[in-house]
């Protein structure tokens, strides 16, 4: 039987394996940082007629702008955007992508502060961009001089900032991206993929996008909108940004049905974030009531929060699992991460929880 082994690929990708959180058939999942929700039924049939109202002119390529969707999205994010603004893609992780592919690429580098998005630096390795992992300060915080330093030591083309940050959930301080902003040389793309999520009055780095052109903000909808399935993500730029990565899109990347389900998702938006105040609910229960049982558990203004097991990381995830509980270890020793669901699975969870040592 062929291998990868026998198989002429790049020197970089070998002994290497895909992205991708476990996929098991468990009762509860909090592993992947997904809406539990399902997308209510007058979304649903709403979603179902702009679909089935695409099926005939299939055998016609897309709008390969995507133009009418870029709309709804700008108008979705307010901040005087318009569709120039913006630029949409199939998730988030193909806007980072695209974005290497326009700003990153062979002899230039990327920085991220870690423990930050994994994706990012497998993003950089597909696109033959150099990455530079970052640090940030022992309880998971970035201040704007210790971001500054890093970015004055290594000067790279690209800087990732993520707020709030995965997998710590922390949001940043704005003097971190606006002291990043006045130092990097290049671009400095701010990841807000969980941007619904963060507490009243936290800033988001569109406020600062007209003094910015170097700057790009990217979204998703997979999280708030619950519209993972959908594959949805999105940027906010300088539209001499938005013109930099359609030199390097694929034609027609975005599906007649994509745009389609996305745009009636967008109509529905109130239907559909009507459960992000449910899930900070419960965001903040776990991290009061770990805290209370004494566990260390980082800030969140994400929809999951880490906290900290006292031990092998790895056991406490197979202990939660063999409870039914399925959450994620992100690879840092001694800390778990779980992603706040219903009420009735974070019931499940916390009771899970007094099974570790």
């Amino acid at each position: 039987m062929t291998t990868l082994d026998d198989l002429p690929i790049r020197d970089d990708l070998r002994g290497r394996t895909p992205y991708g959180a476990p996929q098991l058939d468990v009762a509860v999942r909090l592993n992947t940082n997904e809406n539990s929700y399902p997308v209510p039924e007058p979304v649903v049939e709403a979603i179902g007629k702009a679909v089935a109202a695409e099926l005939r002119d299939l055998n016609r390529y897309p709008d390969r702008d995507a133009v009418a969707l870029r709309a709804d999205l700008a108008g979705y994010l307010g901040h005087g955007l318009t569709v120039d603004h913006v630029w949409a893609a199939n998730g988030s992780n193909e806007i980072q992508q695209q974005l290497l592919q326009a700003f990153g690429g062979p002899g230039r580098t990327a920085l991220g502060f870690t423990p930050a998005y994994s994706m990012h630096p497998l993003l950089a390795l597909g696109t033959g961009t150099g990455w530079i992992p970052g640090v940030r300060g022992a309880d998971f915080g970035l201040t704007a001089a210790d971001a500054v330093a890093q970015v004055r030591a290594h000067r790279p083309d690209v800087v990732f900032l993520c707020s709030p940050n995965n997998p710590t959930g922390t949001a940043l301080d704005p003097s971190v991206v606006a002291a990043v902003l006045d130092e990097a040389p290049g671009m400095v793309v701010v990841d807000e993929a969980y941007a619904e999520f963060a507490r009243p009055g936290t800033v988001s780095a569109l406020a600062v996008l007209p003094d910015h052109p170097r700057l790009v903000v990217t979204r998703t909808m997979s999280k708030a909108f619950g519209f993972a399935g959908g594959r949805l993500g999105y940027l906010a730029a300088d539209p001499a940004v938005v013109a930099a990565v359609q030199l390097v899109r694929l034609p027609y990347h975005l599906s007649a049905l994509t745009q389609a389900a996305a745009r009636a998702a967008l109509a529905h938006r109130d239907a559909l974030l009507g459960t992000v105040t449910a899930i900070m609910e419960q965001r903040d229960r776990i991290v009061a009531e770990l805290r209370t049982r004494g566990h260390r558990v980082a800030d969140s203004d994400a929809n999951f929060v880490l906290f900290a097991v006292g031990g092998d990381q790895g056991a406490a995830w197979r202990t939660l699992l063999d409870a039914g509980v399925l959450v994620r270890d992100v690879g840092l020793p001694g800390w778990l991460r779980v992603t706040a669901g219903t009420p009735a699975e974070i019931d499940a969870f916390l009771s899970a929880m007094e099974k570790l040592p």
